[in-house]
């Protein structure tokens, strides 16, 4: 397992999944590859310095290959130095064996989304969460959340969502001029577009919607077409002679419905960083932070496994170029989220 590659450790006949592959030239004009191979345990960045007529066939991300290599420290991270490499057939495959899955239990995670779904008690928003999320639940249940750097692995996607839910109730219960049904209801839907945005925890690249649109504008578009489906947009063509609890009702399915296509345009903050709007409803606000958090120290626990207490993170691409030192009163790692004894004592 890559878990327990140390260097100095000669590779002999172990079979990887191909999760990237590249080509480069060094500086004497050489072609080489530059691979990123993974299994359940994690991944290790390799190169094959000799590149051989198929190599780059071989090499194709999503592909298994045998490898034969040494295990080499280079700027305190290990690397593969690939000497051969074979394809290996996927027929039959046990791919638990080479793509990480959540650290919680799947039917425990379903479980408690069921919990959180069935807690929202203003009907309207209930309804167009379950509703949006009812197309693509499978996918919801299995996607990772990313293609790398955090929650890239089999339920990254439910498992994201979840450990923001838990942190959104106790957020509500801190602010109480929050709307708790709207925040919650804005977590578990925050990241839907990755459903379509991305391929699969296999090998995950990006689809053409994903590269061309991206999971924001996507979630936005089905809350819309759900809402439009279900009504939620009948405010805008309501009669004058209607009543005025009827019309207190219409705009109140439509401000839901508005705002939360707002969220998820707004979640990730600032335009430099992808969003099609900045946040303007507390809600929206809270989302993008609570994202933006949560993607934080899911990249800084990541980074502190392959750590000693005492020890410095490599400079991390995504938090700014900054490295990051894991001090001796850390607790011991451990999975985040709630308790069940803490998810039911927040739903009462």
């Amino acid at each position: 397992m890559i878990s327990d590659l140390k260097n100095g450790t000669r590779i002999e006949g172990e079979v990887f999944l191909v999760a990237d592959s590249k080509c480069g030239v060094g500086n004497t004009g050489k072609r080489y590859l530059s691979v990123s191979l993974q299994d359940a345990s994690g991944d290790i960045e390799g190169k094959k310095w000799e590149i051989g007529p198929h190599d780059e066939e071989i090499f194709s991300k999503g592909n298994l290959v045998m490898i034969q290599g040494d295990v080499l420290s280079y700027k305190d991270q290990l690397q593969l130095k690939i000497y051969e490499a074979s394809p290996v057939s996927q027929e039959g495959v046990d791919w638990s064996l080479f793509v990480a899955n959540a650290p919680v239990a799947k039917e425990e995670m379903v479980l408690k989304l069921k919990d959180y779904l069935n807690s929202i008690k203003d009907e309207d928003v209930k309804t167009l969460v379950c509703e949006s999320l009812k197309g693509y639940k499978e996918k919801f249940l299995s996607w990772p959340a990313a293609s790398k750097n955090h929650h890239n692995y089999v339920g990254g996607l439910l498992y994201h969502s979840l450990t923001m839910a838990d942190a959104a109730l106790v957020l509500s219960k801190v602010y109480p001029s929050l709307n708790r049904d709207v925040l919650l209801g804005g977590v578990l839907l925050h990241d839907l577009g990755k459903t379509i945005e991305l391929s699969g925890p296999q090998a995950t690249v990006y689809t053409l919607e994903g590269k061309l649109l991206g999971h924001l504008a996507i979630g936005a578009s089905i809350v819309r077409e759900v809402g439009e489906r279900l009504g939620y947009d009948a405010y805008k063509s309501l009669k004058e002679d209607v009543s005025e609890e009827e019309k207190q009702k219409a705009f109140h399915r439509y401000e839901i419905w508005v705002c939360f296509q707002h969220i998820l345009l707004s979640h990730h903050g600032k335009p430099e960083f992808g969003s099609a709007v900045m946040p303007l409803t507390r809600e929206a606000l809270a989302v993008s932070m609570i994202d933006d958090f949560d993607a934080k120290m899911m990249i800084l626990d990541k980074s502190y496994s392959a750590l000693q207490k005492g020890e410095y993170t490599p400079r991390l691409f995504t938090m700014d170029e900054r490295y990051f030192y894991y001090p001796h009163y850390s607790p011991e790692m451990k999975n985040p989220g709630l308790s069940k004894e803490e998810e039911e004592a927040l739903l009462k």
